[in-house]
């Protein structure tokens, strides 16, 4: 079933009914063909309100339903997701960190299985810290890395460790920087991503409630994670990247960068600009959708 969503799951075959239990949603109770079938792009993102501000505006740039209309949240049975879906668009919230966009994607592979989809992008848009980037630059994942510089994810399956890969796929991040230089409206680049555990210690903050290092260590590790080619960091990509390759499906990961990492580590600008810098990535990944289906 070439193009189609690959399962690494044999035991699914043998059940009667799969309840996507986040989602609020299952195949005994809902017509996954009719209701996703036609699905080609996947957009995720942290926040439920991001992704239904993303399938607003994608609505309005491929002229899909009235100006100002409402778009029904799709898992409104539950409040760990939000969903949404314009033609074939679907927009995913995935809350924060790789315990949450992990659980997310889990039944977002299944949904677009068991909806027999074929030829789908995904892609997750967000905002991250940049590192040697002027705040409001768009970084195109080419690897995710973990906080070793490694492209890779450690994953402990069954008391064992695991090693999946993280790379992305190259001519989708090559078609999505094409896209950037036709829209010429904000800096680009393509560049490694660190992908860490948590937001303070982990990404060498000074301002979390515990920090043990000083800030030349700081300093230092960020230089040498710029040196490896990292050029921003977020918390969710390494798994996304992992479960994308194993199920097959083209992915890509489009950050906006909110502060350069080497200048400090709090967030300063004000609300208007911050709005502004994380409509980037929709602008762009929309610009890329609307190429795709020949509107541009």
């Amino acid at each position: 079933r070439e193009n189609f969503i690959h399962l690494c799951n044999p035991h699914l075959e043998k059940m009667k009914e799969d309840i996507l239990y986040h989602f609020a949603l299952g195949t005994g109770t809902h017509d996954f063909p009719t209701l996703f079938g036609d699905v080609k792009f996947v957009c995720v993102g942290g926040s439920p309100s991001r992704m239904k501000a993303f399938i607003t505006y994608i609505a309005e740039e491929l002229g899909l339903g009235s100006p100002g209309c409402d778009h029904p949240n799709i898992c409104a049975g539950t409040d760990r997701y939000a969903m949404y879906k314009v033609g074939p668009v679907l927009s995913v919230s995935h809350g924060m960190g790789i315990p949450s966009i992990s659980i997310m994607l889990h039944e977002l592979i299944k949904l677009l299985y068991h909806a027999k989809c074929s030829d789908i992008t995904i892609i997750r848009i967000g905002t991250s810290g940049g590192i040697g980037l002027e705040p409001g630059s768009v970084v195109i994942t080419r690897q995710s890395v973990d906080a070793t510089f490694k492209p890779q994810l450690e994953q402990v399956v069954l008391g064992k460790t695991v090693i999946r890969s993280t790379d992305l796929d190259e001519q989708l991040a090559k078609e999505l920087m094409q896209c950037s230089k036709e829209i010429g409206q904000f800096n680009t680049v393509i560049g490694n991503t660190m992908c860490t555990l948590d937001f303070y210690e982990g990404q060498g903050r000074l301002d979390g409630a515990i920090c043990l290092y000083d800030e030349e260590e700081k300093l230092q590790y960020l230089k040498n994670a710029y040196e490896s080619g990292v050029r921003n960091i977020e918390m969710e990509s390494s798994v996304f990247a992992a479960m994308c390759n194993l199920s097959g499906v083209k992915a890509a990961v489009v950050c906006v960068t909110l502060l350069n990492r080497l200048e400090g580590d709090q967030i300063s600008s004000s609300h208007d600009v911050l709005v502004e810098y994380q409509q980037r990535p929709q602008k762009l990944v929309g610009y890329f959708i609307k190429k795709s289906l020949g509107k541009v």
